[in-house]
């Protein structure tokens, strides 16, 4: 291997900011933000969404599939049945 190609791996501390979770894992990414973490002070990264709060991962996503497909029909095109009936 050629040396100095390589970028910095290091533990970096990610904090999904939806559901207040912190993950300690290594990244290349960088950042000028640092944060104690465990007595330790790690680059701190912050994200909108993660496995912890996207909605396929906890689940969510499967209380609007439940609902049915004559359901989700009669929602979307119920107004215009009932403005033909008189």
């Amino acid at each position: 291997m050629r040396a100095d190609i390589h970028p910095e791996y290091n533990e970096v501390l990610f904090h999904d900011t939806n559901a207040d979770v912190y993950f300690l894992t290594r990244s290349t990414i960088k950042t000028k933000h640092t944060r104690e973490y465990e007595g330790k002070e790690y680059p701190y990264v912050a994200l909108d969404v993660s496995s912890a709060s996207h909605p396929f991962y906890t689940g969510e996503q499967r209380k609007a599939q439940n609902e049915g497909r004559v359901a989700t029909f009669n929602k979307r095109f119920g107004a215009f049945a009932s403005r033909g009936k008189k």
